[in-house]
């Protein structure tokens, strides 16, 4: 018995350690001032979620923890709220990370599922004069699994939230098990390109997913030069052709900042160990500063340092990588 508990013990400890890796803020310049989590609280989401077998809005729970986690250490305005029914959990204002948790830990599970209408469409409406009140720029976090049985479309009063509302962003975090409730989320995130769509259940397991969710709802690039094709082949760090020559073509904007001192961020894909992509990165950075240096940039203004993986594009998907493997130039 005594063995048993060790071997349970030691799997909590290895389960609260993942937990606090993936808890870790990640750090950048702010993009919004305020937030709010809008957690659809309609039957639907009381039932069990088909991939990690556990009822939606528990799903939905570990998701928001995750993000809440890593939200940057930042003064956002922050609150969380339900519909169908409608609730306040957390009342908009400072947002304080163990604030919010405590709010998240409140979100019910175990309602009935049968005879509860969902009016989610009547319910966003319902908030509306709560939208205008929030800071600009906003982001709305929706979670829901876009099954809406009456009343007004929910595609619909998000298209007229656009209509009236500036500078806030609809995101959406997605329990959907219809083609209807599909068709939902996927409409609502298509009306605004900066709108972010993600499954729930990525959110739960992966910490990229959180990393990648919260870089791009919460942070902004700083003043970024893209090099565009100025990437590198799989465990490489020499530049190519093609990509001395789209260096070349930079120079000259990097002389015309001539009193800017600049950064050059050298990242990789997600494949292989932290340390030897830290180095890798590295390496990259180091390979477009030796380039520009002969191009006659002077050595004193540029400095380069390895980030390791990068999580900006889909690792899953091979242009995905090959985008990750990259170097930034950004002006200081």
């Amino acid at each position: 018995m005594k063995s048993f508990r060790t071997v349970i013990f030691a799997a909590a400890l290895i389960l609260s350690y993942a937990i606090a890796a993936a808890a870790a803020p990640v750090m950048c310049n702010k993009k919004i001032e305020s937030f709010d989590f809008v957690v659809d609280y309609s039957g639907s989401m009381m039932m069990q979620d088909n991939q990690l077998k556990k009822n939606k809005i528990d799903v939905a729970k570990t998701a928001l923890k995750r993000i809440n986690a890593a939200i940057p250490a930042l003064d956002y305005n922050g609150g969380l709220h339900t519909i169908s029914p409608n609730g306040a959990i957390v009342q908009q204002g400072t947002w304080n990370r163990a604030s919010m948790d405590g709010g998240i830990f409140k979100l019910r599970s175990g309602f009935e599922i049968f005879g509860r209408t969902t009016y989610l469409g009547d319910s966003i409406q319902k908030y509306e004069p709560f939208l205008s009140s929030m800071k600009r720029d906003a982001a709305v976090i929706l979670v829901t699994d876009g099954d809406n049985n009456r009343g007004t479309d929910l595609v619909e009063v998000a298209r007229q939230v656009y209509a009236s509302q500036r500078n806030l962003v609809i995101h959406v975090i997605s329990l959907a098990d219809t083609k209807n409730g599909e068709a939902t989320v996927k409409a609502i995130a298509a009306l605004n390109p900066d709108s972010q769509l993600v499954r729930a259940e990525e959110l739960a397991i992966s910490d990229a997913a959180v990393k990648r969710f919260v870089l791009a709802v919460f942070c902004r690039e700083a003043n970024i030069i893209v090099l565009r094709g100025v990437n590198f082949a799989f465990n490489s760090y020499e530049l190519d052709g093609k990509a001395q020559a789209i260096l070349d073509e930079v120079v000259n904007l990097i002389k015309a900042e001539s009193n800017k001192r600049m950064l050059l961020t050298g990242w990789t894909d997600y494949i292989g160990s932290e340390v030897y992509n830290q180095k890798l990165s590295q390496n990259r950075a180091n390979s477009v500063k030796t380039h520009l240096s002969k191009q006659g940039v002077p050595g004193s203004r540029m400095s380069a340092i390895g980030k390791g993986k990068s999580f900006k594009y889909d690792n899953k998907t091979e242009e995905g990588r090959y985008m990750n493997r990259r170097t930034e130039i950004s002006f200081e």
